[in-house]
């Protein structure tokens, strides 16, 4: 099969096209035909060699845990999944090696789940990690009903879920993002404020007591925090671990089937939507991780199939 992977660490110039093995089918587990694959930050940091000590790496890697498309085969029992179901996944495992750049990947069934028939391939490929990471993050500082949120970059995919999750859920919420994305994040539930110097300020102007309640998805915002922070608020963090240091959780989300059937739910009942900011075909990959690393996005980068 054709897949991007690399077999050392680097930048995007170790990235390339090539011939891989087609993934085996394990018992309990389903082969999967890639309809899109979503970007996501931690791709290309574990490319760079940043989380090796955190994660093995068997190299040659294929990137990519997000990925939506059609069941191609199942192992032994595996009464989940038929062949020809559309499904998606947040398809990290322990080890990084096999990931969703490619024209097929092999998933434990425990981790995958059916695709919401509202959602396009690309949007149901931008939703597992941001999704269920909101979702953990949100779940983490409930409950939310009547009170004051503030999150830190709600113009960024997971932030924009998490306004949603937390407006569902009963929360004010107050989000940054810079001013091109302050209509959107309104539409989305949120009141917007520029990020940067003078925050404290503006987040004060809104909530005068302080927030009861803080996410952050963006580090090198914890001073601003606890500055806003009402004594025995809740706070938690996908960018800082030092968060826990003062209190708060640090968020590490798991795939889990379950948690995703959860989104798929307010997906369907039209709580939930997804924003794709760009896609590129999968032998691209090199420059959708260029846009990612630029950090100016206003929504997610997804890889559609190869071309000819």
């Amino acid at each position: 099969m054709q897949a991007m992977s690399y077999a050392r660490y680097g930048g995007t110039d170790v990235l390339a096209q090539t011939q891989r093995p087609t993934p085996k089918v394990a018992p309990g587990a389903v082969l999967i035909r890639v309809k899109a694959a979503g970007v996501n930050p931690v791709d290309w940091k574990i490319m760079s060699g940043g989380l090796d000590g955190l994660m093995d790496v068997n190299f040659p890697v294929i990137p990519g845990w997000d990925v939506a498309g059609v069941v191609e085969a199942v192992g032994f029992d595996t009464p989940d999944f038929t062949v020809g179901d559309e499904v998606y996944s947040y398809g990290r495992r322990d080890t990084v090696q096999g990931g969703t750049f490619a024209e097929l990947v092999a998933l434990p069934a425990a981790i995958v789940a059916h695709k919401p028939s509202s959602l396009s391939w690309e949007q149901a490929a931008a939703l597992p990690l941001t999704g269920l990471t909101a979702q953990r993050t949100i779940d983490a500082l409930g409950p939310l009903d009547g009170r004051t949120l503030l999150i830190h970059n709600g113009s960024g995919s997971v932030g924009r879920t998490a306004i949603q999750l937390a407006a569902h859920a009963g929360a004010r919420v107050i989000a940054t993002g810079s001013a091109k994305n302050h209509p959107r994040l309104r539409e989305l539930g949120a009141e917007p404020v520029e990020y940067g110097a003078g925050l404290q300020e503006r987040v004060r102007a809104l909530a005068p007591d302080g927030v009861d309640a803080v996410a952050d998805f963006a580090g090198g915002v914890l001073e601003d925090t606890l500055a806003l922070l009402k004594e025995g608020g809740r706070q938690a963090s996908i960018a800082d671990w030092t968060v826990a240091e003062h209190g708060g959780r640090y968020i590490w989300v798991r795939p889990d089937a379950r948690e995703l059937e959860r989104l798929s739910a307010l997906v369907e009942d039209g709580t939930l939507s997804v924003d794709v900011a760009e896609t590129f075909p999968m032998q691209e990959a090199a420059q959708a991780f260029e846009s990612s690393m630029s950090g100016h996005g206003s929504g997610k980068i997804v890889l559609t199939p190869f071309t000819s």
